[in-house]
C-alpha cells in the first residue's frame, strides 16, 4: 500500500482534526530529536514535542502549503518554542549532539576508544560555543540527515545562503578545533615540565 502524502493527511485532518494523527505518527520522532538536541532535557523534549503538535493541530485551517514540506512547517513551531524556552530561562543556548558526534562505531581497543571519546568531547564543547543558528544547522544537516534545500526551508533561507553558512560554521569549527588542539598540546608540554622537574 502505498503512502499518503503529506497534503493528503493535511486535507483529511482539516475535516477531522483525528486524523492529524497519521502526520504525528509520521514526524514526532524527528521532531522530538530536534528539540531534545536544542534542550538536552527529555522532560524538555516530551513537553516541547507536544506543545509543538497541539499548536501546529490547533492552526491546521489556517495552514497553507506554500510549496516547503510540512516538516519545515513543524519545526519552525518547534524552533520557536525552543528559542521561547530559552528565554524564559535567560540561559545560552547548548545544543547536545552527541548522537551528530557519535555517527562512526566506537572501536574495539580501549585505548582508541578513550582517544575517540576525548575528541568527541572537544568537539562537543567547540559546536556548544557555536552560535545557536549554527548549532541548529549541524542538527539538522548531521542529526536529521537533510539537504540543503530542507534545512533552508527549515530555517527560512535559500539553499545559497544555507550552503554559505555550512561554509561558515565548518571554517569556526575548524578554528575553534585548532584553538582546543594548541590549548591541549601547551597544557601537555606544561604536564610533562612539571613530571619531569619533579
Amino acid at each position: 500500500m502505498c503512502e499518503e502524502s503529506d497534503a493528503v493527511l493535511i486535507a483529511r485532518a482539516k475535516e477531522d482534526p483525528e486524523a492529524f494523527g497519521a502526520l504525528y505518527e509520521r514526524y514526532v520522532k524527528r521532531i522530538y530529536n530536534y528539540i531534545y538536541y536544542r534542550t538536552n532535557n527529555h522532560h524538555e523534549a516530551e513537553d516541547l514535542t507536544a506543545r509543538t503538535f497541539l499548536q501546529a493541530l490547533k492552526n491546521l485551517a489556517r495552514y497553507k502549503d506554500r510549496g516547503a514540506p510540512y516538516s519545515a512547517y513543524l519545526y519552525r513551531i518547534a524552533h520557536n518554542l525552543v528559542a521561547n524556552w530559552y528565554r524564559a530561562r535567560s540561559r545560552k543556548s547548548i545544543v547536545s549532539i552527541e548522537h551528530v558526534a557519535n555517527v562512526i562505531q566506537e572501536p574495539d581497543c580501549p585505548v582508541a576508544r578513550a582517544e575517540k571519546k576525548e575528541h568527541r568531547e572537544v568537539l562537543l564543547q567547540a559546536v556548544r560555543q557555536l552560535a545557536p543558528d549554527r548549532q541548529q544547522l549541524l542538527i539538522l544537516k548531521f542529526g536529521d540527515q537533510m539537504s540543503n534545500t530542507e534545512i533552508g526551508a527549515v530555517m527560512e533561507r535559500t539553499e545559497g545562503a544555507i550552503k554559505s553558512l555550512y561554509h561558515r560554521t565548518l571554517v569556526e569549527l575548524r578554528e575553534k578545533l585548532i584553538s582546543a588542539d594548541s590549548e591541549t598540546n601547551r597544557t601537555l608540554r606544561e604536564d610533562e615540565r612539571w613530571t619531569t622537574s619533579g
